[in-house]
């Protein structure tokens, strides 16, 4: 029994996660992310290592990163409040105006147009159904 406790020490060893712990210490790790960090602190880690080098290459300016943060973060698809407002926060420091800001939203909303591209047309053919059986049967 002995080993096999030990076996499961190693086996549970909690991995480095340099990348994580440097944007705790920065203060830009989102308390948000804890709770899968906790449970997978290499599967996050490795998150991490995807997601930043983009952010800290320099290829694109920090104003556009604020940009495609905000983008991502308002989507259709992921709705984060907080994550926006700390982004729009972070952008109007960085200089960013009003109408920037806007037309980024502007970008983003069109994510959603699919909802209308799909479901107008169902729409007009079951109206178009829903009439022609009307008809049929009066």
């Amino acid at each position: 029994m002995r080993g096999v406790a030990s076996n499961n020490r190693a086996m549970n060893k909690t991995p480095d996660t340099p990348i994580c712990d440097g944007l705790r210490a920065s203060g830009n790790w989102n308390p948000n992310w804890e709770p899968f960090a906790a449970l997978d602190p290499a599967w996050t880690e490795k998150f991490m290592a995807m997601a930043i080098p983009p952010m800290v290459s320099g290829v694109l300016d920090a104003k556009t990163i604020e940009f495609v943060a905000i983008a991502v973060d308002a989507s259709c698809t992921h709705m984060y409040g907080p994550g926006v407002r700390r982004h729009v926060r972070k952008a109007l420091e960085l200089g960013a105006t009003q109408q920037e800001i806007t037309a980024v939203l502007q970008l983003t909303s069109v994510l959603g147009i699919h909802t209308m591209s799909l479901a107008a047309p169902i729409l007009l053919e079951e109206l178009q159904g829903l009439q022609q059986r009307q008809t049929q049967g009066a």
